[in-house]
């Protein structure tokens, strides 16, 4: 039986493995990286910009090239804040460099845990397993110029897609399965990392500590999820009252359609 990867002991417990995060970056970023250290709830001091956030899982290679951080999202999935995070590490690097060169390359890698809550500007729902951005210009004809490495990769194996290739589809479907089926998982047994990662989360392998920890953050997971709808759906009457669209107020707290309509 698989611990479940939506709670953060178990997420943190796989993926601050070294064997695990080496096969996870070089499955879906297709590099190969040598890190010293792997870090967790990591904080950068001054802080960037004034904003005080934690990276999940943070590594950087050991030859100070690459950085690579790791968020595990169950909730509020807004690309804003997925931006904001990767924005932060890019100007970090930056601030410790003494001219305006990024002297590392960096990629965050959102895993989100839940289907998307919301839609993209235009009305339409984002129900995409795969969303990558990169942050090099274009010329008019659309062609790429390498002018700089960053990306920013979201998974979310709750939309599947036939196009995602078999390495990433590893991935995604440990993820699923841990959550949706953990007695019986149907992983890819062929994929070493994949299945590193399934030994340790295994519930067999989970000291008497970390079930109890997984325990507490199940409970504090589902107290969290009770206050965030209490509080959707108070703003959902305030702006409903308000004359607000059903589009916008979807848009805005995540809610369906036929959550707002019977309030």
């Amino acid at each position: 039986m698989l611990g479940n990867l939506d709670n953060e002991v178990i997420f943190k417990k796989a993926f601050t493995d070294k064997i695990v995060f080496k096969a996870f970056v070089r499955d879906i970023l297709g590099i190969e990286i040598e890190v010293d250290r792997i870090e967790t709830e990591k904080q950068f001091e001054p802080k960037v910009g004034y904003v005080d956030f934690k990276l999940d899982i943070f590594a950087e290679s050991v030859d100070k090239r690459v950085v690579v951080e790791i968020q595990r999202v169950e909730y509020d999935h807004n690309f804003d804040r997925f931006l904001h995070y990767f924005m932060m590490v890019i100007a970090e690097q930056q601030k410790r460099s003494k001219e305006y060169a990024i002297p590392q390359t960096v990629y965050v890698i959102v895993v989100l845990t839940a289907p998307y809550r919301f839609n993209e500007k235009n009305g339409k729902a984002v129900q995409d397993e795969v969303l990558l951005l990169k942050l090099n210009p274009k010329t008019l004809a659309g062609e790429e110029r390498e002018l700089y490495g960053h990306q920013l990769v979201c998974l979310n194996p709750n939309h599947p897609d036939n196009d995602t290739p078999q390495q990433i589809r590893d991935w995604l479907d440990l993820v699923y399965q841990s959550i949706h089926s953990p007695e019986r998982p149907s992983i890819n047994a062929g994929n070493p990392g994949v299945m590193r990662a399934a030994e340790l989360i295994s519930f067999e392998n989970l000291s008497p500590e970390e079930r109890a920890l997984a325990k507490n953050e199940a409970g504090r997971m589902t107290v969290r999820a009770i206050h965030r709808n209490e509080r959707d759906l108070e703003i959902a009457k305030s702006m409903k009252a308000e004359g607000d669209s059903s589009e916008r107020i979807a848009r805005i707290t995540g809610l369906s359609h036929e959550e707002i309509e019977s309030l």
